[in-house]
């Protein structure tokens, strides 16, 4: 099976899997530079160039913009040429087109890069209206400097907005990148995904894996450390547990997949492309292990309904 698919404007197919990389070079949630160094993230992305994935996802906000150079310094280190997307966070501060532009700029040349292959608007968050960015967007991509354009946690309204602004210009809005798991599936039933699937619109997955809830490592014995002790509750932990059981047992079905390999094939199995993260040569090799195998519908079924119980 060759796991890779066409991703709106861009010339170059993308891997069903990509690499989130909030976690390269950010100190304050994850800890950079004490449990993990530039040497495991190097290890990381070698990992993945080898097994495959061609897709990574960054932003200038992560790591203020250390995270970009990193990936730039390490694509050039192993001579490779991915696809790269990257986003704009629209500051209250920023306000003015030129504003946009200077962004991109600065994110361009942590890249290293003449032009981006996927530009987002991270966050539709106010003064700006959707039409203000989004129309710089379009400016950019005219210009050449973006080779497809994507927004990032748009409700259906605001990514109906965004897309008819750009299809008055005749350009096509690629992505909206979103959480997505099989214990977030709030797109579904929020008009998200109907939004995306009318206006085909593929949807990019952040947390994938539950920031770390499906891969059956946690629980209510051992809960997670650091933020995200307060956003999963011991009820919760307790609640998820059938659902961490059937993940492993389908994993063993299927030549001894992990319970991550099994969530993230699943998101892979609902159409949308997981950027799960990598710290590590470990992790890398454990996102790998998604791809190049599919799901049956019964076992897709079967997780969703255990999902659906966590929302009970």
């Amino acid at each position: 099976m060759e796991d890779y698919i066409k991703l709106g404007t861009i010339s170059q197919k993308v891997s069903a899997l990509g690499i989130g990389t909030w976690a390269w070079g950010d100190r304050r949630f994850w800890g950079f530079g004490s449990d993990y160094g530039i040497n495991d993230i190097r290890e990381a992305f070698n990992i993945s160039i080898a097994q495959g994935i061609n897709f990574f996802d960054t932003a200038e906000v992560y790591g203020n913009g250390l995270s970009e150079k990193i990936l730039a310094s390490l694509i050039e280190e192993a001579n490779v040429s991915p696809v790269i997307a990257t986003k704009f966070f629209p500051y209250p501060w920023r306000w003015r087109a030129a504003d946009f532009r200077k962004a991109l700029a600065n994110s361009l040349k942590r890249l290293h890069l003449e032009r981006v292959h996927l530009y987002q608007i991270h966050w539709p968050f106010p003064p700006m209206p959707v039409e203000k960015w989004v129309t710089g967007l379009a400016d950019a991509y005219e210009e050449g400097l973006i080779e497809a354009v994507g927004v990032s946690n748009y409700n259906a309204d605001q990514l109906r907005r965004a897309h008819d602004v750009l299809a008055k210009r005749g350009i096509p809005l690629t992505s909206n990148q979103v959480p997505y798991s099989l214990i977030n599936r709030k797109i579904e039933s929020n008009g998200v995904l109907h939004a995306c699937q009318e206006r085909n619109i593929q949807i990019i997955a952040y947390s994938p894996i539950g920031q770390g809830m499906l891969t059956g490592k946690y629980s209510e014995q051992n809960p997670p450390s650091g933020a995200r002790r307060f956003l999963y509750s011991a009820k919760f932990l307790r609640k998820i547990k059938p659902l961490q059981e059937k993940l492993k047992e389908i994993g063993a079905a299927h030549g001894g997949k992990s319970a991550a390999q099994v969530a993230l094939n699943w998101v892979i199995c609902k159409g949308a492309i997981p950027i799960p993260g990598a710290k590590n040569r470990k992790q890398a090799e454990e996102n790998a292990g998604a791809l190049n195998w599919r799901l049956s519908e019964e076992e897709v079924q079967i997780l969703d309904q255990l999902s659906d119980q966590l929302a009970q």
